[in-house]
């Protein structure tokens, strides 16, 4: 397989998670961690519906990957998430060393790198804009429908 179809296979997998969100009224962003071609860990923005402000969709994600591997290190797993990572998620991202980030759209309002571009691990390779058309039309549609 190469690089590309996996990256576009497994963003339509986090991007499921993320309409999953999208249905429960949840900002629509969805994760999943990838550990030698099979999906280890899944989550979507969950805030609401917990009440709790850190269940975001890579949180989530990050938390079944470590309990599926038995291990807080992460380095041999890639992270597809939709939307570009927070501060607070790029922390735990470097914290369980996570070996690739692959998201979608850029998130320009609170997205890590407009704050910290060097937050991640040093050797968390980054893939942008996999599906970024896609991952950025949930948001859109989500938010104008917020307004609407």
């Amino acid at each position: 397989m190469n690089s590309t179809f996996n990256d576009d296979y497994f963003m339509r997998k986090a991007l499921i998670m993320a309409e999953q969100a999208y249905r429960e009224k949840e900002v629509p962003i969805g994760a999943v961690i990838v550990y030698e071609h099979q999906i280890v860990g899944k989550g979507y923005n969950q805030t609401e519906k917990l009440q709790d402000p850190t269940a975001h969709a890579e949180m989530i994600a990050i938390t079944a990957a470590c309990d599926y591997i038995g291990s807080r290190v992460l380095q041999d797993c890639t992270l597809y998430v939709t939307v570009e990572p927070c501060v607070m998620c790029a922390g735990a991202i470097k914290w369980s060393q996570i070996g690739r980030l692959v998201y979608g759209a850029s998130e320009p309002k609170s997205g890590f790198s407009l704050y910290s571009p060097t937050l991640l691990h040093p050797k968390t390779k980054v893939s942008r804009g996999i599906m970024m058309a896609e991952c950025a039309d949930l948001m859109r549609d989500f938010f104008f429908s917020k307004r609407g």
